[in-house]
């Protein structure tokens, strides 16, 4: 008789349980914020919170209620708890009688109701309850009618609830929510809020509500003229022509071209910024193509026209479908769930319409326009014969490079059919690619990275300086090519294979070269890539200090002098040269959970343009002059 086999773990009625809303949040925090973080990238969820909190007053003016709204964040009462974030609007305020569903029951609120909201961000009645169960401490107050409420929530549970009182003083009316994120393990534990972060937040929301004034701890952000402020304030190249600027009761637009390879856009769903596009944007980048190719009525290919393009896109949607809780991707085929008048139709018939009656009034403008394509045309053609070549050779070293350890899951796999239980566990987002300098140093990484997710690409000694050099360079140089192939970015960003692009060097001079270098090329050639936050450095330790009961690692020279004085008396303390002098045991910990990355911003202020051209250009001999009139020694003192 064969033998039974018994089940290694017991499945019954005792496991399935319900969890309140509350305990489900808390859980799976990653279904409603996105993943956690720290506070140290533009897209952790402690950012979600503020912009939660911040898309219920902007739906109130949307509705024309209340044209100010304040912000502020600092800290908490008591340090140890963190940061506490106060938002203020001055709209119709929450209905009195149902503060509490409002703010902690999910499927409850009053945009399921076309009526009350008309085209606003929030429709699922999620956003604040998140930030409610998210947070050590929530607070909201409301004054309407004469009449205010104050309710406490820690934690999500309600602690404290004034019930509806007279009130005769001078507040007016409107909705005031204060939060301090649980720093709680498992939380947002070692959060800090960055102001770079929040005043980018800041100017969008006004960019996309002209006469809307936001004040953030003091200071004032507001737009007159929208989509051309945010462009003009954001592009780091200047444009070849005026920007193009149009507006409609609901979709405005603006474009331009600049001398830089590649494609950008902004794009914003009623006010919320889907910064991984969508169906709007996919039909406005359609539409700007197909237009200008039929105005000048010329064989040019619509990459050669949009090639340098800088646009950006708001419309308003009726009950709008985003692909996430997170709102970045807009899904919504329709702009109304009624059906009728597709996304698609939409935008291309306003920019044909549009865009083409802009362009006869201003020859000015499309005559430098003609050039830009006609130049990109041009460059395309003179490296069409390296290009085939290059592909076929790119393809054949994607498949057996030796340079490159790829990973199990890529960004631009399809999304997994099946309900993940947490966002976070979307691997897709994690993917990562180091790219490292040296066989010692990839040889650390490969040993301790994770396979599924952390891919190695390693460079052979130092990369060619590409500045001033023209887009064949990309394909006539095989390590650049075989990065640009494994990378999957030739055609733009929408099938890029990698969601982190981290740079891996070492902390000496030759580290520093090799990270310059790279970025040359990124901001050259694949600008887009930087600017859509998918490029950083990784931070590595400089030291390890020891002694018989601890290890600590220190990524700064202050973090050592701490180290040996809390280790005293007699640490032992080693200095890492390079990667490859950390052993695959201890790497693991600095690539695993606890990484430390800068990511590579790009603003208009920082110049990008002078500076790639003093620190990258031919004139070497006013760079030595600059180090030798800027050079700083240091001096051992006993």
């Amino acid at each position: 008789m064969a033998e039974e086999i018994k089940p290694t773990s017991s499945y019954n009625e005792d496991n399935i349980i319900h969890l309140d809303d509350r305990e489900h949040i808390r859980r799976r925090p990653g279904m409603y914020i996105g993943k956690l973080g720290d506070g140290n990238h533009s897209d952790d969820g402690i950012y979600v919170l503020i912009k939660e909190t911040i898309d219920n007053s902007i739906d109130e003016f949307r509705m024309s209620e209340g044209k100010v709204i304040e912000i502020s964040v600092g800290a908490a009462d008591d340090a140890a708890q963190g940061e506490r974030v106060r938002v203020r609007d001055y709209g119709r305020g929450i209905p009195l009688g149902k503060m509490v569903e409002a703010v902690s029951i999910l499927n409850t609120g009053g945009k399921y109701d076309t009526k009350a909201f008309k085209k606003s961000v929030g429709l699922n009645g999620v956003g604040t309850k998140a930030v409610n169960a998210l947070s050590k401490e929530f607070i909201v107050q409301v004054w309407r009618d004469g009449k205010t409420r104050r309710i406490v929530f820690h934690q999500g549970h309600l602690v404290e609830d004034s019930d509806i009182q007279d009130y005769s003083g001078s507040e007016k009316r409107g909705t005031l929510i204060e939060f301090i994120p649980d720093n709680s393990k498992g939380i947002f534990e070692n959060y800090h809020f960055r102001d770079d972060f929040i005043e980018t937040m800041m100017r969008n929301y006004a960019y996309l509500n002209t006469g809307l004034t936001l004040v953030y701890n003091g200071k004032k952000y507001s737009s007159k003229n929208g989509l051309f402020d945010l462009l003009t304030e954001t592009m780091t190249v200047d444009p070849l022509y005026p920007i193009i600027h149009i507006k409609d009761e609901d979709i405005e637009i603006a474009l331009t071209h600049t001398d830089q390879s590649g494609e950008e856009y902004h794009s914003f769903v009623n006010g919320q910024h889907t910064i991984q596009g969508g169906t709007h944007q996919a039909a406005y980048r359609e539409a700007i193509g197909r237009t200008i190719k039929e105005f000048y009525n010329k064989g040019f290919e619509l990459g050669d026209i949009r090639n340098g393009v800088v646009g950006a896109i708001a419309i308003n949607v009726s009950e709008p479908v985003f692909e996430s809780q997170t709102k970045v991707k807009l899904g919504s085929k329709d702009m109304s769930p009624d059906g009728g008048l597709s996304v698609n139709k939409f935008v291309n018939d306003f920019v044909k319409q549009h865009l083409d009656n802009y362009l006869h009034k201003h020859p000015e403008s499309t005559e430098v326009m003609l050039q830009k394509i006609q130049d990109s045309e041009k460059e395309r053609k003179a490296i069409a014969g390296v290009t085939k070549a290059a592909r076929e050779r790119a393809k054949k070293n994607l498949l057996n490079n030796p340079k490159l350890r790829d990973c199990q899951v890529h960004y631009n796999d399809a999304k997994p059919t099946k309900s993940a239980k947490d966002a976070d566990d979307d691997l897709r987002q994690e993917s990562s690619i180091f790219i490292t300098e040296g066989l010692s140093a990839s040889g650390s990484i490969t040993k301790s990275r994770d396979v599924r997710t952390q891919a190695v690409f390693s460079l052979r000694g130092k990369p060619l300086n590409s500045y001033g050099l023209s887009k064949s360079v990309v394909y006539e140089n095989e390590e650049f090519n075989c990065l640009q192939s494994a990378l999957n970015i030739e055609d733009g960003l929408d099938e890029l294979r990698y969601n982190k692009v981290i740079i891996a060097t070492d902390a000496d001079v030759d580290g520093m070269h090799i990270r310059l270098l790279m970025l040359t090329f990124f901001l050259q050639f694949f600008p887009d890539l930087v600017k859509k936050g998918h490029v950083y450095i990784l931070q590595t330790p400089l030291f390890r200090v020891k002694n018989k009961k601890e290890v600590r690692y220190c990524y700064s020279e202050e973090e050592r002098v701490k180290a040996i004085e809390d280790l005293k008396p007699n640490p032992e303390i080693t200095r890492f040269k390079g990667l490859g002098e950390i052993s695959p045991d201890e790497f693991k910990g600095f690539i695993g959970k606890g990484i430390r990355l800068d990511q590579v911003t790009l603003r208009k202020e920082d110049a990008v343009g002078d500076l790639l051209s003093f620190y990258m250009g031919k004139n070497t001999s006013d760079r030595q002059n600059f180090i030798i009139n800027n050079l700083v020694v240091e001096e051992d003192v006993e």
